[in-house]
Protein backbone atom coordinates (compact mmCIF):
# COMPACT_ATOMS: atom_id res chain seq x y z
CA UNK A 1 0.00 0.00 0.00
CA UNK A 2 1.17 3.51 -0.93
CA UNK A 3 -0.35 6.98 0.39
CA UNK A 4 -2.19 8.09 -2.42
CA UNK A 5 -1.14 11.07 -4.55
CA UNK A 6 -3.60 14.25 -3.17
CA UNK A 7 -4.37 16.89 -5.85
CA UNK A 8 -4.26 21.08 -4.81
CA UNK A 9 -7.44 21.18 -3.66
CA UNK A 10 -6.89 18.55 -1.14
CA UNK A 11 -3.69 19.86 0.27
CA UNK A 12 -5.52 23.07 0.23
CA UNK A 13 -8.13 21.96 1.93
CA UNK A 14 -6.20 20.36 5.12
CA UNK A 15 -4.10 23.46 5.60
CA UNK A 16 -6.80 26.29 5.26
CA UNK A 17 -6.70 25.54 8.96
CA UNK A 18 -3.55 27.49 9.54
CA UNK A 19 -5.29 30.18 7.93
CA UNK A 20 -7.25 30.71 11.38
CA UNK A 21 -4.49 29.37 13.39
CA UNK A 22 -1.87 31.86 12.57
CA UNK A 23 -4.29 34.89 12.50
CA UNK A 24 -4.13 34.19 16.01
CA UNK A 25 -0.58 33.91 16.93
CA UNK A 26 0.66 36.97 14.46
CA UNK A 27 -2.31 39.31 16.80
CA UNK A 28 0.08 37.78 19.85
CA UNK A 29 3.17 38.26 18.53
CA UNK A 30 2.24 42.18 17.23
CA UNK A 31 0.37 43.12 19.88
CA UNK A 32 1.27 41.40 23.37
CA UNK A 33 4.15 43.38 23.92
CA UNK A 34 2.14 46.42 23.30
CA UNK A 35 -0.45 45.84 25.40
CA UNK A 36 1.74 44.71 28.09
CA UNK A 37 3.34 48.19 28.53
CA UNK A 38 0.51 50.02 27.82
CA UNK A 39 -1.05 48.33 31.26
CA UNK A 40 2.82 49.40 32.95
CA UNK A 41 5.29 47.13 32.06
CA UNK A 42 8.62 48.30 31.55
CA UNK A 43 10.92 47.35 28.26
CA UNK A 44 13.11 45.16 30.71
CA UNK A 45 10.65 42.98 31.88
CA UNK A 46 8.68 42.61 28.83
CA UNK A 47 11.27 39.39 28.31
CA UNK A 48 10.05 37.73 31.07
CA UNK A 49 6.33 38.32 30.98
CA UNK A 50 6.53 36.61 27.13
CA UNK A 51 8.08 33.54 29.11
CA UNK A 52 4.45 31.94 29.71
CA UNK A 53 3.88 31.32 25.68
CA UNK A 54 6.92 28.95 24.81
CA UNK A 55 6.47 27.33 28.06
CA UNK A 56 3.28 26.69 26.66
CA UNK A 57 4.38 24.93 24.17
CA UNK A 58 7.37 23.10 25.21
CA UNK A 59 4.85 21.18 27.99
CA UNK A 60 1.37 21.19 25.47
CA UNK A 61 3.00 20.64 22.11
CA UNK A 62 4.83 16.72 22.82
CA UNK A 63 1.67 15.98 25.20
CA UNK A 64 -0.86 16.37 22.74
CA UNK A 65 1.33 15.13 20.10
CA UNK A 66 1.79 12.02 21.99
CA UNK A 67 -1.82 11.42 22.26
CA UNK A 68 -3.18 12.56 19.17
CA UNK A 69 -0.88 9.45 17.54
CA UNK A 70 -3.22 7.19 20.04
CA UNK A 71 -6.48 8.70 18.98
CA UNK A 72 -9.13 7.45 16.97
CA UNK A 73 -12.86 9.02 16.24
CA UNK A 74 -14.87 7.09 14.01
CA UNK A 75 -15.99 10.53 12.55
CA UNK A 76 -12.99 13.38 13.44
CA UNK A 77 -10.13 10.84 12.69
CA UNK A 78 -6.87 11.04 14.39
CA UNK A 79 -5.71 14.38 14.67
CA UNK A 80 -9.33 17.23 14.11
CA UNK A 81 -10.45 16.47 17.30
CA UNK A 82 -7.72 18.58 19.06
CA UNK A 83 -7.73 21.08 15.80
CA UNK A 84 -11.84 21.76 17.12
CA UNK A 85 -11.17 21.69 20.68
CA UNK A 86 -8.14 24.06 20.44
CA UNK A 87 -9.69 25.75 17.69
CA UNK A 88 -12.97 26.71 20.08
CA UNK A 89 -10.65 27.54 23.42
CA UNK A 90 -8.41 30.02 21.65
CA UNK A 91 -11.06 31.90 19.97
CA UNK A 92 -12.65 32.51 23.42
CA UNK A 93 -8.64 33.51 24.97
CA UNK A 94 -8.55 36.38 21.58
CA UNK A 95 -12.27 37.59 22.94
CA UNK A 96 -10.51 38.18 26.49
CA UNK A 97 -7.54 38.78 26.02
CA UNK A 98 -7.36 42.46 24.88
CA UNK A 99 -10.16 43.08 27.72
CA UNK A 100 -7.48 42.37 30.49
CA UNK A 101 -7.79 45.16 33.44
CA UNK A 102 -3.98 44.12 34.48
CA UNK A 103 -0.70 43.32 33.39
CA UNK A 104 -0.56 39.88 35.43
CA UNK A 105 -4.28 39.16 34.14
CA UNK A 106 -2.49 39.64 30.53
CA UNK A 107 0.29 37.76 31.56
CA UNK A 108 -2.00 35.09 32.81
CA UNK A 109 -4.37 35.38 29.35
CA UNK A 110 -1.15 34.69 27.18
CA UNK A 111 -0.59 31.41 28.76
CA UNK A 112 -3.92 30.55 28.10
CA UNK A 113 -4.26 31.45 24.87
CA UNK A 114 -1.08 30.56 23.55
CA UNK A 115 -1.51 26.73 25.32
CA UNK A 116 -5.04 26.89 23.27
CA UNK A 117 -3.21 27.48 20.05
CA UNK A 118 -0.93 25.09 20.40
CA UNK A 119 -3.29 22.19 21.04
CA UNK A 120 -4.78 23.11 17.69
CA UNK A 121 -1.24 23.62 15.91
CA UNK A 122 0.37 20.74 17.29
CA UNK A 123 -1.53 18.02 14.90
CA UNK A 124 -0.99 20.09 11.72
CA UNK A 125 2.05 19.21 11.36
CA UNK A 126 1.68 15.84 11.94
CA UNK A 127 -1.58 15.88 9.78
CA UNK A 128 0.73 17.11 6.66
CA UNK A 129 3.03 13.90 7.58
CA UNK A 130 0.14 11.47 8.20
CA UNK A 131 -1.55 12.14 4.69
CA UNK A 132 1.14 13.10 1.99
CA UNK A 133 3.47 10.84 0.33
CA UNK A 134 7.24 11.15 0.74
CA UNK A 135 7.52 13.38 -2.58
CA UNK A 136 5.02 15.79 -1.62
CA UNK A 137 6.01 16.75 1.79
CA UNK A 138 7.88 20.08 0.77
CA UNK A 139 4.67 20.88 -1.09
CA UNK A 140 2.37 20.61 1.58
CA UNK A 141 4.37 22.30 4.28
CA UNK A 142 4.41 24.64 1.65
CA UNK A 143 0.73 25.08 1.25
CA UNK A 144 0.61 25.63 5.05
CA UNK A 145 3.49 28.21 5.21
CA UNK A 146 1.31 30.06 2.31
CA UNK A 147 -1.87 30.22 4.63
CA UNK A 148 0.51 31.17 7.62
CA UNK A 149 1.54 34.35 5.64
CA UNK A 150 -1.84 35.39 4.43
CA UNK A 151 -3.27 34.67 7.79
CA UNK A 152 -0.24 36.53 9.63
CA UNK A 153 -0.77 39.42 6.92
CA UNK A 154 -4.47 40.03 7.45
CA UNK A 155 -3.94 39.88 11.24
CA UNK A 156 -1.37 42.46 11.18
CA UNK A 157 -2.68 44.75 9.61
CA UNK A 158 -5.53 44.56 10.97
CA UNK A 159 -4.81 47.60 13.61
CA UNK A 160 -3.90 49.72 11.08
CA UNK A 161 -7.25 49.02 8.85
CA UNK A 162 -9.15 49.91 12.15
CA UNK A 163 -7.70 52.85 12.30
CA UNK A 164 -8.05 54.20 8.81
CA UNK A 165 -11.81 53.49 9.00
CA UNK A 166 -11.90 56.18 11.92
CA UNK A 167 -11.80 53.91 14.92
CA UNK A 168 -9.59 55.55 17.79
CA UNK A 169 -6.20 54.26 17.83
CA UNK A 170 -5.03 55.60 21.37
CA UNK A 171 -6.54 55.51 24.86
CA UNK A 172 -6.51 56.43 28.27
CA UNK A 173 -3.11 55.69 30.40
CA UNK A 174 -3.57 51.70 31.13
CA UNK A 175 -6.23 51.35 28.71
CA UNK A 176 -5.74 49.23 25.35
CA UNK A 177 -6.77 51.03 22.36
CA UNK A 178 -10.25 49.55 20.75
CA UNK A 179 -7.97 49.07 17.08
CA UNK A 180 -6.46 46.33 18.73
CA UNK A 181 -9.58 44.99 20.88
CA UNK A 182 -11.76 44.76 17.14
CA UNK A 183 -8.77 43.27 15.79
CA UNK A 184 -8.80 40.34 18.46
CA UNK A 185 -11.98 39.30 17.94
CA UNK A 186 -12.11 39.32 14.29
CA UNK A 187 -8.71 36.75 14.78
CA UNK A 188 -11.37 35.06 17.17
CA UNK A 189 -13.96 34.43 14.92
CA UNK A 190 -11.26 34.16 11.54
CA UNK A 191 -9.65 31.54 13.43
CA UNK A 192 -12.80 29.06 14.52
CA UNK A 193 -14.16 29.44 10.78
CA UNK A 194 -10.74 28.44 9.40
CA UNK A 195 -10.23 25.13 11.80
CA UNK A 196 -13.83 24.09 10.84
CA UNK A 197 -13.11 24.31 7.29
CA UNK A 198 -10.26 21.68 7.55
CA UNK A 199 -12.24 19.25 10.31
CA UNK A 200 -14.63 19.01 7.57
CA UNK A 201 -13.49 19.17 4.20
CA UNK A 202 -10.25 16.70 5.32
CA UNK A 203 -10.17 12.83 5.74
CA UNK A 204 -7.49 10.88 7.40
CA UNK A 205 -5.90 7.51 7.00
CA UNK A 206 -7.31 5.19 10.07
CA UNK A 207 -4.36 3.42 12.15
CA UNK A 208 -4.83 0.05 10.54
CA UNK A 209 -4.21 2.16 6.95
CA UNK A 210 -1.32 4.25 8.59
CA UNK A 211 0.28 0.47 9.85
CA UNK A 212 -0.23 -0.73 6.29
CA UNK A 213 2.18 2.33 5.03
CA UNK A 214 4.92 2.13 7.47
CA UNK A 215 5.08 -1.92 7.25
CA UNK A 216 5.14 -1.17 3.14
CA UNK A 217 8.15 0.86 3.26
CA UNK A 218 9.98 -0.86 5.57
CA UNK A 219 9.99 1.56 8.48
CA UNK A 220 9.14 -0.85 11.33
CA UNK A 221 11.89 -0.38 13.44
CA UNK A 222 10.45 1.68 16.36
CA UNK A 223 7.10 -0.73 15.86
CA UNK A 224 9.34 -3.82 16.72
CA UNK A 225 11.84 -2.43 19.05
CA UNK A 226 11.28 -4.34 22.22
CA UNK A 227 13.53 -3.76 24.85
CA UNK A 228 14.34 -5.60 27.70
CA UNK A 229 13.55 -4.71 31.75
CA UNK A 230 17.19 -5.10 31.89
CA UNK A 231 17.93 -2.38 29.16
CA UNK A 232 15.19 -0.24 31.08
CA UNK A 233 17.03 -0.51 34.64
CA UNK A 234 20.12 0.37 33.20
CA UNK A 235 18.77 3.33 31.19
CA UNK A 236 17.35 4.43 34.25
CA UNK A 237 20.34 4.70 36.15
CA UNK A 238 21.65 6.87 33.56
CA UNK A 239 18.75 9.30 33.65
CA UNK A 240 18.95 9.34 37.78
CA UNK A 241 22.75 10.29 37.18
CA UNK A 242 22.24 12.69 34.34
CA UNK A 243 19.61 14.38 35.90
CA UNK A 244 20.40 14.60 39.71
CA UNK A 245 23.84 16.32 38.06
CA UNK A 246 21.84 18.51 36.16
CA UNK A 247 19.06 19.52 38.94
CA UNK A 248 22.12 20.65 41.03
CA UNK A 249 23.68 22.47 38.43
CA UNK A 250 20.47 23.99 38.29
CA UNK A 251 19.79 24.89 41.59
CA UNK A 252 23.48 26.22 42.29
CA UNK A 253 23.28 28.53 39.35
CA UNK A 254 20.12 29.92 41.09
CA UNK A 255 21.33 30.43 43.94
CA UNK A 256 24.17 32.46 42.28
CA UNK A 257 21.79 34.24 39.76
CA UNK A 258 20.05 35.43 43.52
CA UNK A 259 23.46 36.10 45.72
CA UNK A 260 24.97 38.25 43.11
CA UNK A 261 21.37 40.00 42.24
CA UNK A 262 21.43 39.25 38.69
CA UNK A 263 18.70 39.77 35.99
CA UNK A 264 15.81 37.81 37.43
CA UNK A 265 15.23 36.73 33.92
CA UNK A 266 17.80 34.41 34.19
CA UNK A 267 15.49 32.38 36.76
CA UNK A 268 13.83 31.14 33.25
CA UNK A 269 17.29 29.51 32.40
CA UNK A 270 18.19 27.81 35.82
CA UNK A 271 15.32 26.62 37.20
CA UNK A 272 12.50 26.44 34.25
CA UNK A 273 15.24 25.11 31.89
CA UNK A 274 17.73 23.42 33.13
CA UNK A 275 16.34 22.14 37.09
CA UNK A 276 12.83 20.99 35.60
CA UNK A 277 14.80 19.33 33.07
CA UNK A 278 17.00 17.26 35.59
CA UNK A 279 14.08 16.56 37.97
CA UNK A 280 12.44 14.72 34.90
CA UNK A 281 15.05 13.02 34.73
CA UNK A 282 15.18 11.92 37.72
CA UNK A 283 11.21 11.19 37.31
CA UNK A 284 12.28 8.91 34.67
CA UNK A 285 15.04 6.92 35.66
CA UNK A 286 12.81 6.69 39.39
CA UNK A 287 10.27 4.88 37.11
CA UNK A 288 12.90 2.42 34.90
CA UNK A 289 14.39 1.56 38.24
CA UNK A 290 11.62 0.01 39.68
CA UNK A 291 10.07 -1.66 36.41
CA UNK A 292 7.27 1.00 35.60
CA UNK A 293 7.88 1.40 32.11
CA UNK A 294 4.26 1.05 30.50
CA UNK A 295 3.16 4.71 31.03
CA UNK A 296 3.47 7.92 28.75
CA UNK A 297 6.13 9.51 30.64
CA UNK A 298 8.59 7.13 30.06
CA UNK A 299 7.37 6.29 26.36
CA UNK A 300 7.90 10.24 25.80
CA UNK A 301 11.58 10.04 28.14
CA UNK A 302 13.18 7.59 26.07
CA UNK A 303 11.61 8.44 22.57
CA UNK A 304 13.84 11.69 22.95
CA UNK A 305 16.38 10.20 23.80
CA UNK A 306 16.50 8.02 20.42
CA UNK A 307 15.25 10.81 18.25
CA UNK A 308 16.10 10.33 14.24
CA UNK A 309 19.49 11.97 13.48
CA UNK A 310 18.57 14.46 10.65
CA UNK A 311 15.99 15.59 13.76
CA UNK A 312 19.58 15.75 16.05
CA UNK A 313 21.00 18.27 13.14
CA UNK A 314 17.86 20.28 12.81
CA UNK A 315 17.48 20.88 16.15
CA UNK A 316 20.76 23.46 16.07
CA UNK A 317 19.37 24.91 13.08
CA UNK A 318 16.21 25.61 14.79
CA UNK A 319 17.57 26.83 17.87
CA UNK A 320 19.25 29.79 16.26
CA UNK A 321 16.47 30.53 14.05
CA UNK A 322 14.00 30.74 16.58
CA UNK A 323 16.38 32.76 19.38
CA UNK A 324 16.42 35.09 16.48
CA UNK A 325 12.75 35.39 15.53
CA UNK A 326 12.09 35.60 19.03
CA UNK A 327 14.42 38.57 19.59
CA UNK A 328 12.16 40.13 17.05
CA UNK A 329 8.93 39.77 17.99
CA UNK A 330 10.10 40.93 21.61
CA UNK A 331 11.86 43.63 20.87
CA UNK A 332 10.50 45.69 17.04
CA UNK A 333 8.32 47.25 18.98
CA UNK A 334 10.36 49.15 21.22
CA UNK A 335 13.07 49.32 18.63
CA UNK A 336 10.88 50.89 16.04
CA UNK A 337 9.42 53.26 18.64
CA UNK A 338 12.41 54.42 20.30
CA UNK A 339 15.42 54.16 17.67
CA UNK A 340 13.25 55.39 15.06
CA UNK A 341 10.84 57.76 16.77
CA UNK A 342 12.55 58.97 19.88
CA UNK A 343 9.78 58.21 22.48
CA UNK A 344 8.78 55.27 24.88
CA UNK A 345 5.74 57.02 26.13
CA UNK A 346 3.01 54.77 24.75
CA UNK A 347 0.20 56.93 25.39
CA UNK A 348 1.76 59.18 22.82
CA UNK A 349 0.63 59.20 18.76
CA UNK A 350 4.41 58.79 18.41
CA UNK A 351 4.42 55.76 20.25
CA UNK A 352 1.08 54.38 18.68
CA UNK A 353 2.37 55.07 15.14
CA UNK A 354 5.05 53.49 15.36
CA UNK A 355 3.54 50.38 17.16
CA UNK A 356 1.09 50.16 14.05
CA UNK A 357 4.16 50.20 11.70
CA UNK A 358 5.87 47.34 13.81
CA UNK A 359 2.05 45.60 12.96
CA UNK A 360 2.65 46.86 8.93
CA UNK A 361 6.18 45.02 9.66
CA UNK A 362 4.58 42.19 10.97
CA UNK A 363 1.65 41.61 7.81
CA UNK A 364 4.68 42.61 5.23
CA UNK A 365 6.81 40.04 6.01
CA UNK A 366 4.19 37.37 6.28
CA UNK A 367 2.98 38.47 2.68
CA UNK A 368 6.28 37.89 1.04
CA UNK A 369 6.01 34.32 3.39
CA UNK A 370 3.14 33.69 1.43
CA UNK A 371 4.60 34.20 -1.96
CA UNK A 372 7.75 33.01 -1.62
CA UNK A 373 6.46 29.91 0.02
CA UNK A 374 5.36 28.22 -3.57
CA UNK A 375 8.67 29.06 -4.74
CA UNK A 376 10.92 27.26 -1.91
CA UNK A 377 10.16 23.94 -3.52
CA UNK A 378 11.24 24.96 -7.00
CA UNK A 379 14.40 26.59 -5.89
CA UNK A 380 14.92 23.10 -3.21
CA UNK A 381 14.17 20.99 -6.76
CA UNK A 382 17.09 23.07 -8.36
CA UNK A 383 19.76 22.59 -5.53
CA UNK A 384 18.84 20.82 -2.41
CA UNK A 385 16.11 21.84 0.39
CA UNK A 386 19.30 22.79 3.21
CA UNK A 387 20.96 25.01 0.68
CA UNK A 388 17.46 26.82 -0.19
CA UNK A 389 17.08 26.69 3.36
CA UNK A 390 20.18 28.56 3.92
CA UNK A 391 20.37 30.89 1.55
CA UNK A 392 16.90 31.97 3.03
CA UNK A 393 17.64 32.56 6.89
CA UNK A 394 21.11 34.46 5.56
CA UNK A 395 18.31 36.74 3.70
CA UNK A 396 16.29 36.86 6.84
CA UNK A 397 19.25 37.73 8.70
CA UNK A 398 20.79 40.83 7.45
CA UNK A 399 17.20 42.05 7.06
CA UNK A 400 16.94 42.37 10.88
CA UNK A 401 20.62 43.87 11.09
CA UNK A 402 19.14 46.35 8.55
CA UNK A 403 16.63 47.99 11.14
CA UNK A 404 20.01 49.22 13.02
CA UNK A 405 20.44 51.55 9.98
CA UNK A 406 17.40 52.95 9.79
CA UNK A 407 17.01 56.47 10.99
CA UNK A 408 13.86 57.43 9.43
CA UNK A 409 10.37 57.05 9.75
CA UNK A 410 9.60 55.70 6.30
CA UNK A 411 7.26 53.35 4.84
CA UNK A 412 9.23 51.63 2.35
CA UNK A 413 12.65 51.85 4.95
CA UNK A 414 10.84 50.89 7.96
CA UNK A 415 7.88 48.53 6.84
CA UNK A 416 9.13 46.78 3.77
CA UNK A 417 12.68 46.87 3.29
CA UNK A 418 14.36 44.88 6.15
CA UNK A 419 11.04 42.56 6.18
CA UNK A 420 11.94 41.03 2.56
CA UNK A 421 14.92 39.07 3.84
CA UNK A 422 12.60 38.01 7.05
CA UNK A 423 9.43 37.22 4.78
CA UNK A 424 11.94 35.30 2.65
CA UNK A 425 13.38 33.48 5.99
CA UNK A 426 10.68 32.97 7.81
CA UNK A 427 8.73 31.07 4.58
CA UNK A 428 11.36 29.12 4.66
CA UNK A 429 11.46 28.11 8.43
CA UNK A 430 7.76 27.50 8.52
CA UNK A 431 8.25 24.40 5.42
CA UNK A 432 11.55 23.43 4.60
CA UNK A 433 13.19 21.70 7.86
CA UNK A 434 9.26 19.93 8.67
CA UNK A 435 9.87 18.62 4.87
CA UNK A 436 13.40 17.38 5.96
CA UNK A 437 12.12 15.75 9.26
CA UNK A 438 8.81 14.05 8.31
CA UNK A 439 10.48 11.48 6.14
CA UNK A 440 12.70 10.53 8.65
CA UNK A 441 10.42 10.44 11.19
CA UNK A 442 8.62 6.76 12.11
CA UNK A 443 4.64 6.87 10.90
CA UNK A 444 3.35 6.04 14.28
CA UNK A 445 5.10 8.40 16.28
CA UNK A 446 4.62 11.20 14.03
CA UNK A 447 2.64 13.48 16.34
CA UNK A 448 4.77 12.89 19.41
CA UNK A 449 7.81 13.61 17.33
CA UNK A 450 6.31 16.67 15.74
CA UNK A 451 5.71 17.96 19.36
CA UNK A 452 9.33 17.17 20.41
CA UNK A 453 10.68 19.03 17.30
CA UNK A 454 8.93 22.26 18.76
CA UNK A 455 11.04 21.83 22.30
CA UNK A 456 13.85 23.36 19.47
CA UNK A 457 11.68 26.47 18.96
CA UNK A 458 10.53 26.69 22.57
CA UNK A 459 13.69 26.31 24.26
CA UNK A 460 16.11 28.84 21.84
CA UNK A 461 12.71 31.33 22.71
CA UNK A 462 13.00 30.51 26.86
CA UNK A 463 16.86 31.45 26.52
CA UNK A 464 15.94 34.20 24.50
CA UNK A 465 13.38 35.84 27.32
CA UNK A 466 16.31 34.85 30.33
CA UNK A 467 19.49 36.64 28.53
CA UNK A 468 17.86 39.44 26.05
CA UNK A 469 16.46 41.26 28.88
CA UNK A 470 20.05 40.98 30.51
CA UNK A 471 21.96 41.66 27.88
CA UNK A 472 20.30 45.01 26.58
CA UNK A 473 20.08 46.32 30.35
CA UNK A 474 23.74 45.63 30.71
CA UNK A 475 25.87 45.87 27.67
CA UNK A 476 23.48 48.20 25.61
CA UNK A 477 21.83 51.12 27.78
CA UNK A 478 18.33 49.45 27.45
CA UNK A 479 18.49 50.24 23.71
CA UNK A 480 16.20 47.70 22.53
CA UNK A 481 17.44 47.70 18.60
CA UNK A 482 20.51 45.84 19.48
CA UNK A 483 18.85 42.89 20.46
CA UNK A 484 17.77 42.80 16.64
CA UNK A 485 21.52 42.92 16.08
CA UNK A 486 22.27 39.49 18.00
CA UNK A 487 19.15 38.12 16.41
CA UNK A 488 20.49 38.68 12.95
CA UNK A 489 23.47 36.88 13.87
CA UNK A 490 21.88 34.33 15.24
CA UNK A 491 19.86 33.53 11.99
CA UNK A 492 23.01 33.79 9.70
CA UNK A 493 24.41 30.95 12.33
CA UNK A 494 21.48 28.62 11.83
CA UNK A 495 22.00 29.01 7.81
CA UNK A 496 25.18 27.74 8.30
CA UNK A 497 24.70 25.26 10.57
CA UNK A 498 21.80 23.90 8.04
CA UNK A 499 24.35 23.26 4.89
CA UNK A 500 25.06 20.10 7.40
CA UNK A 501 22.24 19.04 7.96
CA UNK A 502 22.13 14.95 6.52
CA UNK A 503 18.93 15.59 4.29
CA UNK A 504 18.25 12.42 2.37
CA UNK A 505 15.17 13.07 0.36
CA UNK A 506 16.81 16.31 -1.75
CA UNK A 507 15.92 14.79 -5.13
CA UNK A 508 12.84 13.57 -4.42
CA UNK A 509 11.18 16.98 -2.54
CA UNK A 510 8.16 17.63 -4.78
Amino acid sequence: MKKRTLGFWEIWNMSFGFLGIQMGFALQNANVSRIFQTLGAHIEDIPILWVAAPLTGLIVQPIIGYFSDKTWHPKLGRRRPYFLVGAILASLALFIMPNSPMLWFAAGMLWIMDASINVSMEPFRAFVGDNLPNEQLTKGFAMQSFFIGVGAYVASKLPEFMTAIGISNTAPEGVIPDTVKYSFYIGGVAFLIAVLWTVFKSKEYSPEEIAAFESESGDTEFQQEEKTLEWYKNNGKSHLTIGAITTLIGLAATYCIYYFELKKDLFVLSLGLVTLGGLALVVSGLFQQRNNVNNGFVTIMNDFQSMPKVMKQLAWVQFFSWFALFSMWIYTTGAITEHIYGTTDTTTEAYNTGANQVGAMFANYNLIAAIVAFLLPLVAKKTSRKFTHFLALVAGGFGLISIYFISEPSTFMIEWLPMIGVGIAWASILSIPYAMLSGALPANKMGYYMGVFNFFIVIPQLVAASILGFLVSKFFGNQPVYALLIGGASMILAGLIALTVSDKETTKNG
